[in-house]
């Protein structure tokens, strides 16, 4: 089997993106432009994944070193940037002579692996193939000029081709696999002679047909995947066209989703059967949604597993960050709510309205139904956790727990001050600050004293 080497041009300023940030670290669907173009070789198993980097090259290189710490990135730095030939030039020095390399862009993130393969089985270590495409409107792009016998004969960018070409309505998508035998002399033999005083690497169709190495054309038709991004607006066009093929593939599963132009996946998305998701949830990070679990309007969830039967209702937000999120079967959780890293909630748990849970467990049936805060704490079975209620777990240097046993009932604006732990079946009544450990079954109150002051006569405003 042939070898393949992955070529990713990532050297360019993107002036039109009128940002301090390289183009390429631009964000899609959560995930910088060009992560998406080394997923993609990631997908096809090539040998090496060589990046060219050059304006910004000290913030792409880091950034990709730090997102692909497995993937053995090699770097090339094209400094000046004279062109996408003098650009593949600086990976000779990379590239061994057994591979197939396949030339992408780092601005082109939604080519598929499917189209890539089916270019490198034409390729087929012999020929020349080119990815290309028919525009309506061609401007700008580099025609695909034939001979009558149909066999691809040339390439001529647009401010070189002649009224003629420009008439061409089938143009190269900067895509190509060549074994890298014959790459490495036709890029010796480039030149800059051309209207842009640049070194054009669709020149070596020129080279491969005076070598009589045959150039074949995979034509695709779907846009997309050879599409650019050069500005903000076309970065927002090409994530909603990400987003609804998203939203596609999902409804074709059997996901009810009220709106696709309203869905945003940024990360990986797994559902079960029977799942809904109404109108501007965001999906962040890892997320999985168990079968019948239904996600109210304007959620953002990241990082979580929600099991079967739960339903998150409008306006929550779940973030598991590196500890995760466990939402159980059949729990109850917002609107309003919001859920954080380490929160584990078991099976038909509520959490209501303007809730917090940090880094605690609940088990079944628990409940914090509104304006509460839990952190750092064991909640036991069947708690019901009272409004305004809070463990005070931070001492100013130190984290401590709280534990609550089972069916606990905390009234409302209570402080609990870990560490401590409320006895099974314990009440506290509501108003308490507790900071001593309570005995099972005791109701505990600590509060002040009410005083009543009969016949009380308000302050009088003073007369001016």
């Amino acid at each position: 089997m042939t070898a393949l080497d992955v070529v990713i041009m990532a050297a360019g300023k993107g002036t039109r993106m009128k940002s301090s940030m390289p183009k390429v670290l631009h964000r899609l669907a959560g995930k910088a432009l060009v992560q998406h173009v080394i997923d993609t070789a990631r997908t096809l198993k090539a040998r090496h994944t060589i990046v060219i980097t050059g304006h910004g090259a000290d913030q792409v290189e880091p950034a990709l070193l730090s997102a692909n710490p497995n993937d053995n990135l090699q770097f090339a730095r094209q400094m000046p940037q004279l062109g996408t030939g003098h650009a593949v030039q600086q990976t000779v020095p990379l590239l061994d002579d057994d591979a197939v390399v396949v030339v992408l862009s780092g601005d082109v993130p939604l080519t598929q692996a499917n189209t890539l393969q089916a270019l490198i089985d034409l390729c087929d270590g012999q020929q020349l193939a080119l990815l290309t495409i028919e525009f309506a409107d061609p401007t700008g792009y580099g025609r695909i000029v034939r001979s009558p016998s149909g066999q691809v004969h040339a390439i001529v960018e647009h401010k070189d081709a002649n009224e003629q070409q420009r008439a061409i309505n089938e143009v190269y998508s900067g895509i190509m696999a060549v074994p890298a035998k014959l790459l490495k002399p036709w890029l010796a033999r480039l030149d800059n002679n051309n209207a842009q005083q640049e070194f054009y690497l669709t020149d070596v169709v020129k080279f491969a047909e005076a070598d009589g190495v045959p150039v074949v054309a995979h034509k695709i038709t779907d846009v997309a995947q050879v599409a650019g991004v050069n500005s903000p607006t076309q970065l927002a066009e090409l994530e909603r066209t990400y987003q609804l093929r998203q939203a596609d593939a999902f409804m074709a599963d059997g996901v009810r989703i009220i709106d696709p132009a309203r869905f945003d996946v940024r990360g990986t998305l797994t559902c079960a059967q029977d799942v809904e998701i109404d109108v501007n949830c965001i999906f962040l990070g890892s997320v999985s949604l168990g079968q019948g679990v239904k996600i109210g309007a304007n959620c953002v969830i990241a990082n979580c597993t929600i099991e079967a039967g739960a339903v998150i209702h409008p306006f929550t937000h779940i973030d598991g960050e590196k500890l995760g999120v466990t939402v159980g079967e059949g729990a109850l959780i917002g609107p309003f709510a919001r859920l954080r890293p380490g929160a584990q909630l078991a099976a038909e748990v509520h959490i209501g309205n303007f809730v917090e849970v940090k880094n605690s467990t609940m088990a079944k049936g628990a409940k914090a139904n509104h304006l509460a805060y839990l952190g750092d704490a064991t909640v036991g079975e069947r708690v019901n956790y009272g409004a305004g209620s809070i463990t005070a777990n931070y001492d100013g240097a130190n984290k401590h727990r709280t534990v609550i046993e089972a069916d606990v009932h905390v009234g409302s604006n209570c402080v609990l001050v870990a560490p401590v732990t409320i006895g099974a079946g314990g009440t506290v009544g509501g108003g308490s600050t507790i900071t001593k450990s309570t005995e099972p079954g005791a109701l505990s109150v600590a509060r002040g004293k009410q005083v009543s002051i009969a016949n009380y006569k308000r302050p009088e405003k003073l007369a001016k």
